[in-house]
């Protein structure tokens, strides 16, 4: 496995980075990974490492680029920074610069052409956002995983964009995201058969080991387990 920076160019002739991880035999199937209001920071950067290790090629764009560049927490210390930048994203500009990320991975000679992508918190609701908005050549991701996404909305019309697997984690002790959303988003699925609403005894962030208060170990590791089954099903 290598890592590295990788600079993707956006819609609007700027720039930004992406760190990535590519396992040691290539072409693999590509995954984009969301980053928490922590930024890229050990705890993607690791996930990342984790998903080269298995044999993805990830890529991990800085989505607060066109606020700050780089912001990084390794722990709750930088939750309110964090939340404060993620309040000042333009939704519309960062689902561009996604569909950017998702076209340089496609254009990776160590992506073998399919993607997957899975992000947590506000990760979670770009991946929601990746599987809804990002095309590229008119077409979409090959799966995504979501976890607890709490500004993921209007999942009806976005249920009817979705045509390949996804997988949404949540919390069922989540203080941030009422179970009646979770409701919701399972009833817009409610007729896609590969796509799967999981709840666990945790609350908020529990996949987070860098984030001590939030992190839940067995939910995180049961959670990560059925992420891996399902890109190497699906990838």
């Amino acid at each position: 496995m290598s890592t590295r920076y990788e600079r993707i160019e956006s819609h609007d002739g700027e720039s930004f980075d992406a760190y990535c991880a590519v396992p040691a035999t290539t072409p693999a199937p590509g995954i984009l990974l969301f980053q928490e209001v922590f930024g890229v920071n050990d705890n993607m950067r690791g996930l990342a490492e984790q998903l080269a290790g298995r044999g993805y090629a990830a890529l991990v764009p800085d989505v607060f680029w066109r606020v700050q560049r780089r912001f990084e927490s390794k722990d709750e210390s930088g939750l309110a920074e964090g939340m404060t930048l993620a309040q000042q994203l333009d939704h519309a500009l960062v689902a561009k610069d996604i569909t950017a990320t998702f076209a340089h991975l496609l254009a990776m000679p160590e992506c073998n052409g399919k993607v997957g992508g899975v992000g947590f918190c506000l990760g979670g609701t770009l991946a929601y956002l990746f599987a809804t908005q990002s095309r590229v050549d008119g077409r979409g991701p090959d799966a995504v995983v979501s976890y607890y996404g709490s500004a993921i909305s209007d999942v009806e019309t976005g249920s009817k964009k979705i045509d390949f697997p996804m997988l949404f984690h949540y919390g069922a002790n989540d203080p941030y995201i009422p179970q009646e959303r979770v409701d919701e988003v399972e009833a817009a699925f409610a007729g896609h058969a590969d796509v799967q609403v999981l709840r666990y005894d945790a609350g908020h962030a529990f996949s987070n080991w860098d984030a001590p208060s939030f992190y839940d170990k067995p939910a995180a590791d049961l959670a990560w387990s059925r992420t891996l089954e399902f890109f190497a099903k699906h990838l």
